[in-house]
């Protein structure tokens, strides 16, 4: 693939004046729309869309040969997904109703202010792009089955939910838009922005940072670099985290702690697709794809005026949420089983054998780490493993003070209990059969993980279900 070249798919400029053709060829590069070929035959042009993809099409209307108007009704027909643009040289409005009617994303002339031919390529490109995700989208709601699963590879799951996930993933890798992947600590949003760039057919690197902790100031120079004696100490120059993203991907995990100074900084990249390293006034265009990730609720920030809220609807152009572990238990034995192996590895042990009942155990917990918890529980485990089979005393261990430490503190205030919906307090005798019975079916019958579950010894748990006959 070319170095430097935005958007994915080329635009095509159409007109019989190679001047021109060139002219708005240059003007289209200094704003980071490098992707552009030519055509001053009207004839060739329905050959080139045949012979390759287009996604925007800037079409002259008067042309010898073939008239704009003419060839545009033939695109609208045969090509209904690519925009197309009408230029003209005279400001006709009856003229520009009628294209529009015809099919014609957007109307403009020659003389029009050149940021105005350059925002409106620009919005074409982006409409093309939610035109070809859409038909993507429900190419794959149809099928049923993901075209690269290799690109998933790394993510160890047979879960619904994300597999349906990861088809929405293949549906918008490949367009220039920012993708915002949300979910808690440890669900593995990282491995999904490194699937996404394995996706987006870009020849660059995938480049990821936390900016939790970086002020204004140093966030722009991690991104945008500097040059040298742009401040006190900068003895070299510096090109930034953008600039070595070249053609990749730009991670930027954490994005809920950026300061409002930053923010203004990032929705300008954004929208621009330009910036600013520090001490210079001349501003770079990149062609980055953008991932950005929290763990943060960004709608009740951005309602608290902590995030800016142009910046909040520019950033979940694509929204990736990732589910926690608790709601997707059934990939506890895939992932048991693939952590186990990669721990044994790791220690230069032989994999062990686990107990049916551990994952009874592990399936009654919450994790609040997701997981990277679970990772890190199997990885103790075996570092402590001694026999062939694995001892679920370290996990019991582990539940057992993790769920006493979550414990609500006291307080004065009321407290929102399970027995609010009901109108009818049970009695203490009830109420203690039902948490009793509860135990034992999320235990699936197993007494000492439903008495650890309870905070009793498996001997009082007996002696209760025998009292109760």
């Amino acid at each position: 693939m070319t170095k430097n070249l935005y958007p994915l798919l080329p635009v095509l400029l159409v007109d019989d004046e190679k001047a021109w053709l060139n002219s708005f060829g240059l003007t289209l590069h200094s704003v980071g729309i490098t992707n552009v070929i030519t055509c001053n035959d009207s004839r060739k042009v329905m050959d080139v869309l045949r012979e390759q993809e287009i996604g925007v099409l800037v079409l002259d209307l008067t042309m010898p040969h073939l008239a704009g108007d003419e060839l545009l009704a033939q695109v609208v027909k045969y090509h209904p997904d690519i925009p197309v643009i009408i230029i003209t040289g005279l400001d006709q409005v009856e003229t520009a109703v009628s294209c529009m009617k015809l099919g014609a994303y957007d109307f403009f002339t020659k003389v029009a202010e050149q940021n105005r031919l350059t925002t409106g390529v620009r919005r074409a490109i982006e409409m093309g792009a939610l035109r070809r995700e859409n038909s993507s989208l429900k190419e794959h709601f149809f099928t049923d089955t993901l075209k690269s699963p290799e690109a998933f590879s790394a993510i160890v799951t047979h879960n619904k939910s994300m597999h349906s996930l990861f088809q929405y993933i293949e549906a918008i890798a490949t367009t220039c838009e920012p993708v915002l992947i949300t979910g808690e600590t440890g669900v593995g949003k990282e491995l999904v922005a490194q699937a996404v760039h394995r996706l987006s057919q870009k020849s660059g690197e995938f480049v990821a940072i936390n900016i939790a902790g970086l002020d204004d100031t140093m966030l722009s120079d991690t991104l945008f670099g500097h040059r040298k004696g742009a401040f006190s100490g900068a003895e070299l120059s510096r090109k930034g985290l953008i600039a070595t993203a070249t053609d990749g991907s730009l991670f930027l995990d954490e994005i809920g702690d950026l300061d409002q100074g930053a923010q203004i900084k990032l929705l300008r990249l954004l929208q621009e697709r330009e910036y600013y390293p520090l001490g210079s006034d001349v501003a770079r265009s990149t062609n980055v794809r953008m991932i950005f990730a929290t763990h943060q609720d960004l709608e009740s920030l951005q309602e608290s005026g902590r995030f800016r809220r142009d910046l909040f609807f520019r950033l979940r152009t694509h929204h990736v949420h990732i589910p926690p572990l608790r709601e997707r238990l059934d990939d506890l034995p895939l992932l048991l089983d693939y952590f186990i192996e990669d721990a044994a590895r790791k220690l230069s042990k032989k994999k062990p054998t686990y107990p049916r009942e551990l994952l009874i155990l592990l399936g009654t917990y919450n994790y609040p780490g997701n997981v990277r918890e679970l990772q890190s529980m199997v990885f103790d485990a075996l570092s402590k493993h001694q026999n062939r089979t694995l001892s679920m005393d370290v996990f019991k261990a582990y539940i057992h003070k993790c769920s006493a430490d979550y414990e609500s503190p006291p307080t004065s205030q009321p407290v929102e209990t399970a027995f609010a919906v009901l109108d009818r307090l049970p009695t203490l005798k009830e109420s203690g059969r039902l948490l009793v019975q509860e135990a034992l079916n999320r235990a699936q019958g197993n007494q000492a993980i439903a008495a650890q579950m309870l905070g009793v010894t498996r001997q009082a748990l007996n002696w209760r279900l025998k009292q109760e006959g």
